[in-house]
């Protein structure tokens, strides 16, 4: 009882405070923008655009996109409780799934809200990775959907790495942060899982060549 009181008003409380502590933080921050002509291309196709990253990058790439109409999926485990409750007062709409737990009915909703025009944000190697890997259902949800997925990510010359296995970063106050997007890639329509390596490949290859560009810009060849 006392612990799921508990949970309860940390939901409550710590989402709220950790939103105004990082809006705070990221307005210190000078930002810049690389690869805007692939934007450009995305959105000239006129599908949804399906954004894509690396986990390690995901903290900062919610922040740029707060007023952009997208749909994330967030981890249906209790810490996905906190980030989407995060997520949901930087104005994204959530929904709830993995490629382990309620990934199908996730999709579904997924999928519907594309559908009705919206764009999403989904990370290429998934919840639990392995880092830098590419998993298969970015491009699934293309294929279903007609949708542009646009590779992303950030760095920075400043900031904090979690202990965690994608070493998710958090920019220093007052960093430099570059936000770099990547040549869109078009999936098929009606791809099927067995027909997606190639394309899972190709992604993988995409994202991995824009991660080494963005942190030789910082001296460094990874983070």
């Amino acid at each position: 009882m006392k612990n799921g009181f508990g949970r309860k008003v940390a939901l409550a409380v710590l989402p709220a405070a950790a939103t105004w502590l990082i809006k705070c933080w990221f307005a210190t921050c000078r930002i810049r923008v690389h690869g805007k002509e692939h934007l450009a291309e995305a959105e000239k196709r006129g599908t949804p655009i399906i954004g894509t990253c690396w986990h390690y990058s995901v903290l900062g790439i919610f922040i740029f996109y707060k007023e952009y109409p997208l749909v994330l999926m967030v981890s249906s485990s209790k810490d996905g409780d906190f980030l989407t409750r995060i997520a949901e007062r930087l104005g994204f709409s959530v929904v709830r799934g993995s490629s382990n737990r309620k990934g199908a009915k996730a999709a579904i909703e997924l999928i519907r809200e594309l559908r009705k025009g919206k764009n999403a944000g989904l990370v290429a190697d998934g919840s639990q990775g392995p880092a830098r890997i590419a998993q298969s259902g970015t491009l699934l949800l293309a294929a279903k959907t007609s949708g542009t997925v646009l590779p992303m990510l950030l760095s920075a010359n400043k900031y904090y790495a979690f202990n965690t296995w994608d070493r998710l970063i958090f920019p220093k106050p007052f960093a430099q942060i570059d936000l770099f997007y990547g040549d869109p890639l078009i999936i098929p329509a009606g791809l099927k899982v067995s027909e997606s390596e190639e394309y899972r490949l190709i992604l993988e290859k995409k994202l991995n060549n824009l991660y080494k560009q963005a942190w030789q810009l910082h001296g460094r060849d990874c983070h």
